[in-house]
C-alpha cells in the first residue's frame, strides 16, 4: 500500500516538474507587402522604372525578417534574429531610420498569467521600456483547418485597432479620397511623400493555432488562443512559423528587459507621433528649396 502511494507521489511530482521545465522555441519568418512607387517623382526628377524596381526590392528585403520566440507555460520572449549585412550592401542608413520608426529592435516579453508585456524600444537615439497590459482580442474560432510544419492548425479571426506608430500599417491613399492640402505646379500635384499614405482605423487579423502545443502564446503581442499561434496575417504582414523545437537541453532565461525609461504604450505612441509630425513639418518647410526637399510629384 505504502509502495503504491510513493509511486503515485513520484509520478505526480515528475509531471509537475516536467510542466515547470517545459520550454519551446519557434522560428518565425515575417514578410510585409511593400508599397509601390509607380507614377511618382522625387524632387524635380522622374523615378525611372529601374529606380522604381531598385527601391521596391530594397524595401522588400528590409521588410523580410526572422524572429525567435522562446516560450514556456506562462511567458515568452520574442526577438529579431540578428543578421550581418553582406559587404557592400547599401541602405544601412535607411534601415536604421525605418527600424527607428518601427520601434527599433528590442525584446518583446509576454506574461500571460499577469496579462502584461514589456518591450525595450529605441527611438531617435533614446531607449524606452514600454510596460503595459496585453491587448485582449475578441477571437472568433473557426472550423477551418490546415497543416503547418506537420501540426494541425485551426483558424481564428479578430479585428484590432491599427497602431499609428507601426510603419507596416501604412496604406497608400486613394487619390479620390485625399484630404491633405496640395499645391499645383504645371498641371501636377506636389505633396510630401508621407502625405500619400494613411493608417486604417481597424485591421482584420487571421491567425492559425495548434492545440497540439497547448500554450497561450504567439509572435509579437498575439496571444489568447488555445494553442501556439503558428501563423498571423493582417492583410499586409504575414508571420509564419518555419521551425519548432520543444524541450531542448539548452534552456533560455525568459525574463523582461530592464533597460530604458519606463513608459506606457500610450505615452510611447504619443512621443513617436509628435516626432513624426515634427519631421513632417520640417520637410514641408524645405519644399521650396533646391530639389524640392523630400517631395514627390504625382501626375494627374
Amino acid at each position: 500500500m505504502k509502495k503504491g502511494f510513493y509511486l503515485l507521489l513520484i509520478l505526480v511530482f515528475s509531471q509537475v516538474q516536467a510542466q515547470k521545465d517545459f520550454q519551446g522555441l519557434a522560428v518565425y519568418e515575417s514578410k510585409t507587402q511593400a508599397p509601390k512607387f509607380e507614377g511618382v517623382r522625387t524632387g524635380n526628377r522622374d523615378i525611372t522604372p529601374e529606380m522604381q524596381k531598385s527601391m521596391e526590392e530594397r524595401l522588400k528585403k528590409m521588410l523580410e525578417k526572422t524572429f525567435i520566440l522562446n516560450f514556456d507555460k506562462s511567458a515568452s520572449i520574442y526577438k529579431e534574429e540578428e543578421k550581418l549585412e553582406t559587404p557592400g550592401q547599401q541602405g544601412g542608413g535607411m534601415r536604421v531610420m525605418m527600424n527607428s520608426f518601427m520601434g527599433g529592435g528590442g525584446t518583446f516579453y509576454k506574461d500571460v498569467k499577469t496579462k502584461s508585456y514589456t518591450v525595450d524600444k529605441e527611438f531617435m537615439g533614446k531607449e524606452f521600456l514600454v510596460v503595459d497590459s496585453l491587448p485582449k482580442l475578441e477571437w472568433k474560432l473557426e472550423q477551418e483547418t490546415k497543416q503547418i510544419g506537420g501540426y494541425n492548425c485551426f483558424k481564428a479571426t479578430a479585428v484590432k485597432e491599427a497602431s499609428k506608430t507601426d510603419f507596416r500599417n501604412f496604406r497608400p491613399k486613394n487619390n479620390d479620397d485625399k484630404k491633405e492640402e496640395v499645391k499645383k505646379t504645371s498641371g501636377e500635384t506636389k505633396t510630401n511623400f508621407e502625405d500619400n499614405f494613411e493608417i486604417p482605423k481597424q485591421i482584420v487579423v487571421t491567425a492559425w493555432y495548434t492545440p497540439e502545443i497547448p500554450v497561450n502564446q504567439g509572435p509579437e503581442n498575439y496571444w489568447g488562443l488555445p494553442g501556439l499561434i503558428l501563423e498571423v496575417n493582417d492583410g499586409k504582414t504575414t508571420i509564419l512559423c518555419s521551425k519548432i523545437v520543444l524541450n531542448s537541453k539548452d534552456k533560455v532565461e525568459i525574463k523582461p528587459s530592464k533597460k530604458g525609461k519606463v513608459i506606457s504604450q500610450k505615452e510611447y505612441d504619443a512621443t513617436v507621433i509628435k516626432k513624426m509630425e515634427e519631421f513632417r513639418e520640417m520637410n514641408r518647410g524645405r519644399e521650396g528649396g533646391p530639389g524640392g526637399g523630400n517631395t514627390i510629384m504625382i501626375r494627374r
